[in-house]
């Protein structure tokens, strides 16, 4: 042995800064449940979220669903994530006008019962909208005084993320919140926001910027698209405008805690029986591609999407289940096997495992759910 502990000393206090680098930015995987999808509703069309679950299961009715399971999820949960939308789905009102749909919306959110998670989207911060996106959030504040997300859209850079920063740490101070009670989440729905003017990654930036109160990156499908250039008619989640964004987004957020949902399709499963049904089929094939591909969250803009997100997810957790917990055993007990598994693979082989039990699509994981969280 040739180096000494003054050796060993010397490259730890070169790499201290690093290694603290590390701990902040990249402390791994947000613990905790995250939902399967965000529902996002118009302010003024709120009334009837809460009737969801059974619209879900009416649109059922007249299909051949071998859906037991499914319909008591519809009946019990059917939305797990709630949006009341301020932004492009409720549009430019007078300010009076939107102030009411404010209160009403708090009123009716505080009325009970709600879903696991909910928030608001806000305007963007862009000069046109952000007077009326700042009075939006302050009344709402003023209004609902539990706990709720905060969804910033049309991110274009890492400045609109900072003053969201600053914007969220002033409304802390004069509502008398504990420091960090304001979250929220960036919708990447601009080209800009994932690659920058200088040729980098803008993506990693706004993370950055956000100092810890960025919660997830939302896909924004139709914005990002059109934005682009992308013809309306080949708008989708799988063009590849899409897949090139979201694999930015994949590798920006890995390990910060920072979580990935992928947006909606515009396809509605309405009308004549034959276009229900191909639009559930597309639905249910978006929705296991954007599972397979690590995206375990989506957008849902109408009852009758629930019934294919619920179906393609748990297909895809009890597709797994078995050949998952097989090689998590093989693991911890050092057994051989034909797949050489890694310390990385046993933490996403445990956390697919614990994402089936947290959307219900497993109810035995086939190991307690204490050894999967402690292998992530």
């Amino acid at each position: 042995m040739r180096l000494s502990d003054e050796d060993h000393a010397e490259l730890d206090a070169r790499l201290a800064g690093h290694d603290a680098f590390l701990r902040s930015r990249y402390p791994g995987e947000r613990p905790g449940r995250q939902p399967i999808h965000t529902v996002y509703i118009p302010a003024d069309r709120l009334d009837d979220f809460r009737e969801w679950g059974s619209l879900a299961i009416e649109a059922m009715r007249d299909f051949p669903w071998d859906a037991d399971d499914i319909r008591a999820k519809l009946a019990r949960e059917p939305i797990e994530d709630l949006r009341v939308d301020f932004e492009d789905g409720y549009g430019v009102r007078p300010d009076d006008q939107e102030d009411e749909a404010v209160r009403r919306a708090a009123k009716i959110l505080r009325a009970g019962p709600l879903p696991p998670f909910l928030g608001i989207r806000m305007k963007s911060l862009e000069a046109a909208t952000r007077r009326r996106a700042l009075r939006t959030l302050d009344l709402f504040l003023d209004s609902y005084q539990d706990t709720f997300q905060i969804t910033l859209p049309k991110v274009s850079g890492p400045d609109q993320v900072s003053a969201m920063v600053a914007l969220c740490e002033k409304l802390e101070r004069v509502y008398g919140l504990p420091n960090g009670t304001l979250t929220f989440e960036i919708q990447v729905e601009l080209p800009s926001a994932v690659l920058s003017a200088n040729g980098t990654a803008t993506v990693a930036a706004l993370i950055t910027a956000a100092d810890g109160r960025c919660t997830g990156l939302h896909y924004g499908t139709y914005d990002y698209s059109a934005a682009a250039g992308v013809a309306a008619a080949y708008q989708s989640m799988e063009h590849p405008v899409a897949d090139y964004a979201k694999a930015v987004m994949q590798a920006a957020a890995a390990q910060t805690g920072v979580r990935l949902s992928d947006g909606s399709t515009n396809i509605l499963p309405v009308g004549a029986p034959a276009e229900v049904q191909s639009a559930w089929a597309l639905h249910h094939r978006l929705v296991r591609r954007s599972l397979e591909r690590g995206f375990y969250q989506g957008w849902d803009l109408h009852p009758a999407q629930l019934p294919t997100r619920y179906a393609a997810t748990y297909t895809f957790f009890r597709d797994g289940r078995d050949a998952a917990v097989d090689r998590l055993r093989r693991y911890l007990s050092r057994q051989e096997s034909g797949i050489a598994d890694e310390p990385a693979t046993a933490r996403a082989l445990a956390g697919y495992l614990l994402r089936g039990l947290d959307c219900g699509a497993l109810t035995d994981a086939g190991l307690p759910r204490s050894d999967l969280l402690t292998l992530l």
